[in-house]
């Protein structure tokens, strides 16, 4: 077989190796490609087209392990609604780290890859429609300009999963900054070794927060840097209307990327307790609550990195309350700058903020669509059929005109900033969910126009008309699930 050009070196093994197994992926019986991600393979300097289709399915199946690979399964813990419990890669295997051109380093991890020691009575494989949702969920993420990992290629297993019928199965291959997770550490200090926690840190730092070992203390650099990462990545989501759906303490990354594609989705029209996960009854993980989450996710990093934030426990203790402490006043700070820059505000005012409520009033009364609302105040020419109400025909559009004027700016200035930061499509729960139904029955047709059209998100030029529109009352999806 054609080497398609991995450069591996897996500095994760170099931790203590409780952090993980060593084991090669289950194989599979027929694995036939069904997406390939050609884009995100030229930025990672890898090329297939040497290698005939069944020998780029099997490479990208983890039926062959291609050179230095060096395939493993990770360990970690997390807080799973709010309850603790040691968890593990129990569906998935980390291929290896591969050092692009440009000397980036990205995991590259099969999901669904076979049974691992963490599966706890699982089966350790994936169906076909999750698989393919977190590819196009994850492209129009990145698309949109949101920190996300990314999917680099789905593989059909030509096996049936059992789930409550049987599906197709998939592997996917997911490319990440990396896989630490803040359940990476909770799983480090449950262990009770504080030399493996201070591996852990020191390994963090030089992976991802290299300025913060000129810090006096490194470990407390760290923290503040993670929580200002995770405050941008939650702002992000709000930005475009995201709710992630499972925001457990293993599924938010110390690299600040968005990770675990199940039961996410995007608001159609506008509502802070809006939950679409059939899991999420209480609605811990509601769009208005994400912040609220991240802190607590936060807080409990934070006390994993006690021991080392300083030996005497009530320092270590004031030293992480007072960045934790700080959390809502900047969270709400650059969630208000940001949605300044939705409506083209490009000086800040004292009365921005009431202005900006009383939008989102009027949008959460009337049931008005989140991402087509901002839109049609970037393009006054967005086609509205269908599509609700129009915030250019009520009062607070004449309010909104006149705070514009007493700016005094360049209005290029107002329209570039709306045009950046409100995309005119998304990736829809309705027309997703279409997609994913056509190619479970082997028909990529849907799925690959709406990969196209979610390129260039920003831009309204030859964007499909029917793909911009929110869903009717019949094609309206209330819950998603998470493909587990």
């Amino acid at each position: 077989m054609v080497a398609p050009g991995f450069q591996f070196d897996t500095s994760y093994t170099r931790l203590p190796s409780a952090f993980y197994h060593r084991l090669v992926p289950d194989p599979v019986t027929q694995p036939s490609l069904v997406l390939l991600n050609e884009r995100l393979a030229n930025q990672l300097g890898l090329s297939f087209e040497d290698l005939a289709l069944q020998e780029q399915a099997a490479l990208l199946a983890g039926n062959q392990m291609p050179p230095a690979s060096t395939p493993l399964v990770m360990a970690y813990a997390g807080h799973q609604f709010g309850h603790f419990t040691l968890l593990g890669d129990g569906r998935a295997h980390l291929l290896g780290e591969h050092i692009a051109p440009d000397g980036s380093r990205f995991d590259l991890q099969f999901k669904g890859s076979g049974q691992t020691p963490f599966s706890r009575r699982g089966d350790g494989r994936a169906a076909l429609e999750p698989m393919l949702r977190e590819y196009l969920i994850s492209e129009a993420m990145h698309e949109l300009g949101i920190p996300t990992t990314r999917s680099l290629s789905v593989v059909q297993t030509g096996e049936l999963v059992q789930r409550e019928t049987p599906l197709k199965g998939a592997v996917l291959l997911r490319v990440a900054q990396s896989h630490l997770r803040v359940g990476t550490f909770q799983w480090a200090a449950a262990q009770g070794k504080p030399e493996w926690l201070q591996a852990l840190v020191d390994y963090t730092i030089e992976r991802h927060y290299p300025a913060c070992l000129d810090h006096a203390n490194p470990p407390l650099a760290m923290l503040e840097q993670c929580i200002s990462r995770q405050m941008n990545l939650i702002v992000e989501w709000m930005r475009v209307g995201f709710i992630h759906g499972v925001m457990n303490t293993d599924n938010m990354t110390l690299s600040g990327e968005t990770i675990d594609y199940g039961p996410c989705a995007f608001l159609d029209h506008y509502h802070p307790e809006k939950v679409f996960s059939y899991i999420d009854r209480g609605g811990r993980y509601a769009f208005g609550n994400q912040s609220r989450v991240a802190w607590w996710n936060l807080a409990r990093l934070a006390e994993t990195l006690l021991p080392l934030l300083d030996a005497t426990p009530s320092k270590a203790i004031e030293k992480a309350e007072a960045i934790l402490n700080t959390f809502e006043e900047q969270f709400q700070q650059r969630w208000l700058d940001m949605m300044r820059r939705k409506c083209g505000l490009v000086k800040p005012l004292p009365d921005d903020a009431e202005l900006i409520q009383s939008l989102l009033t009027w949008m959460q009364e009337t049931k008005a669509d989140y991402t087509l609302t901002f839109a049609s105040l970037t393009h006054p020419s967005m086609p509205w059929e269908g599509s609700g109400p129009s915030v250019r025909h009520v009062d607070w559009y004449e309010r909104w005109q006149q705070r514009l004027r007493e700016e005094r700016s360049d209005p290029n200035k107002s329209f570039g900033l709306m045009q950046a930061h409100n995309p005119v499509i998304i990736p829809r729960n309705h027309q997703v969910e279409r997609a994913l139904k056509a190619a479970s029955m082997d028909d990529l047709g849907l799925l690959e126009n709406l990969l196209k059209a979610l390129k260039a998100p920003y831009q309204l030029e030859s964007k499909p008309k029917d793909l911009l529109q929110p869903p009717s009352e019949t094609e309206a999806i209330r819950h998603t699930y998470c493909g587990t």
